[in-house]
């Protein structure tokens, strides 16, 4: 249990640091952080439920939840929003033209910290 709550606090900072972000106007940075901050705290959900857990998409680390846990729709759609943060927030060649900071903007950025915050939560309430 105490790697589980590791990974929770983990993902605590992660979203504080997606906030940090958010608020220093560095949007893309923002989004990668709240979806780091979100894998990290379903990682830490799926140890404290006795699974190991690998990879990188919020999607598919909800959806392997054990079904006892009742993952609401809104949480899986969270998951395919926040799973679109992992790599062309990053990578300047994954944009047309120009770095990945320039391609994001203070409502997305608001909208990955929210959704992260309740990934983070939902993980927290069944720890």
């Amino acid at each position: 249990m105490n790697r589980a709550r590791d990974w929770l606090e983990q993902a605590e900072y992660n979203l504080r640091h997606a906030q940090a972000s958010l608020g220093l106007g560095d949007y893309a940075w923002a989004c990668f952080a709240a979806q780091q901050a979100a894998e990290a705290a379903l990682k830490g959900l799926h140890l404290a439920h006795g699974q190991v857990a690998w990879g990188h998409s919020i999607l598919d680390l909800l959806t392997t939840l054990p079904a006892n846990l009742n993952v609401p729709d809104d949480l899986v759609d969270a998951g395919k929003i926040l799973d679109k943060y992992y790599i062309p927030t990053r990578y300047p060649d994954a944009h047309p033209a120009g770095p990945a900071a320039r391609h994001y903007v203070a409502r997305e950025a608001e909208e990955a910290v929210r959704l992260a915050a309740q990934v983070l939560e939902f993980a927290r309430s069944h720890v």
